[in-house]
């Protein structure tokens, strides 16, 4: 490997991202001045749904065959032909399951059963992208970020082209079905990707019958890997699921009204978050490299390489936590108006862009420990994180202080998360050198 593949690899997903995130900027302005209020706030109420949705179709796919791949540790084609006979098995149940709860969720636990189309239409969106999610896992194990960049950039362009030419024309007969077709274009954003990648596949190689048979050791390595990533990230959506039920339950036992609470979990999800998220691609970039990276090297048992990418890493989100959450702190209002053509969540920036800057140092943090074999112990910080911040919200849901409660809970969850996460990667790192 070249001393600055490292680098070179994240210089190209910076500038892709950037590229892809300039393109997202005008799909959530259009999508958004398309879709009015009443569809943002349907769509909104159902995102924690369906980024859970996506946590089980994708289980954490990327992070175990791209370790696996970059291990050598089996012939690549195996790998990849293994990891479909797991995914095609495991994402027909999930459909099917999930068209039989969706109007259980709607009614019962989201209370808004006009949301039921919008969860059917996911569900059909899971298989494609539970595919991508085994072929970006290849690429990157393989340390080529091209087509990942590639794709992400094609998915983006093609998204533009629907929202200006379709998407108008469906929500000028019904929002619900406007809403319902844009979360089923995923399905054809997805296809794109597949067909991206394909481009990129090898074209010179010798296939045998055995690289198609699925390999139980190989299927299992993965789970190993898998398991307890998936497990992390599904607590945090299924606390995710679980926010915004909650909280319209707390909030409507104190006389809160419903439109209330839809407008202002809107304000603060869609446009504080939103917003305050949107440099994160900087801090996907380098965890998408930095997990192959000091996976190889910490089974090569080399300690300095592995301390040197974590330094590495945490150094470049500190600098980029620390600019973009103090630079949206002051210029949040204008850049709500210029995405959003509103300032609806402004006040919830103003107290959550400080606490931002260690927010970028999570997922650095995390990363290195799936990468050193430590996921249960990323898992267990994120579960006892989760509890912290669903019981803090509903506590302070008592007192009266409405979004508050949720925006409070957050900032807590942050610091709590980071601390622990830095102290396990300090224990991890230090037992390597003894080792």
């Amino acid at each position: 490997m070249k001393k600055d593949t490292f680098k070179m690899s994240i210089l190209i997903l910076l500038v892709g991202g950037f590229i892809t995130k300039i393109l997202s900027f005008v799909i959530r302005v259009l999508y958004t001045r398309i879709i009015t209020d009443e569809g943002m706030n349907l769509y909104t109420i159902v995102s924690p749904t369906f980024s859970l949705l996506i946590t089980l179709a994708s289980f954490s796919l990327p992070i175990s065959i791209s370790k696996l791949v970059s291990e050598h540790s089996e012939r690549r084609i195996k790998i990849v032909s293994s990891a479909y006979f797991f995914v095609f098995g495991f994402t027909f149940f999930l459909v099917l399951l999930v068209i039989i709860l969706a109007p259980f969720i709607a009614g019962n636990l989201l209370k808004q059963p006009s949301v039921t189309p919008l969860i059917y239409a996911m569900a059909f969106t899971l298989p494609f992208i539970s595919i991508t999610s085994v072929l970006k896992g290849y690429f990157l194990g393989k340390l080529k970020v091209h087509p990942n960049t590639v794709s992400n950039i094609f998915e983006q362009i093609v998204r533009i082209l629907f929202l200006i030419f379709l998407l108008p024309k469906f929500v000028h007969k019904s929002i619900v079905l406007g809403v319902v077709l844009y979360i089923l274009f995923n399905i054809v954003t997805e296809m794109v990707s597949i067909f991206v990648f394909y481009l990129y596949l090898p074209k010179k190689i010798s296939l045998h019958k055995e690289d198609f048979k699925p390999q139980k050791n190989i299927i299992y390595r993965i789970l190993k890997i898998s398991i307890p990533s998936v497990s992390s990230r599904l607590i945090g959506n299924i606390a995710f699921f679980l926010e915004p039920i909650i909280l319209t339950n707390v909030l409507l036992y104190m006389g809160y009204s419903n439109s209330y609470i839809l407008e202002e979990y809107a304000s603060y999800n869609a446009y504080a978050i939103g917003l305050l998220t949107l440099p994160s691609f900087f801090i996907s970039a380098i965890c998408q490299i930095l997990i192959p990276e000091i996976s190889k090297y910490h089974s090569e048992n080399n300690y300095l390489m592995v301390k040197k990418r974590l330094k590495q890493a945490l150094s470049y989100s500190f600098v980029i936590g620390l600019f973009f959450s103090f630079f949206l702190f002051f210029t949040r209002d204008f850049f709500l108006h210029l995405l959003y053509n509103t300032t609806r969540g402004s006040e919830y920036i103003f107290t959550l862009a400080p606490f931002f800057v260690l927010f970028y140092l999570e997922a650095p943090l995390s990363s290195v420990l799936q990468a050193l074999d430590q996921a249960k112990i990323s898992m267990k910080i994120t579960l006892y994180g989760c509890i912290l911040k669903l019981v803090v919200m509903t506590i302070l849901g008592f007192c009266k202080i409405g979004l508050y409660a949720l925006v409070i809970s957050e900032i807590l969850n942050i610091i709590f998360v980071v601390a622990l996460n830095a102290k396990a990667v300090r224990k991890a790192v230090w037992k390597m050198n003894q080792a």
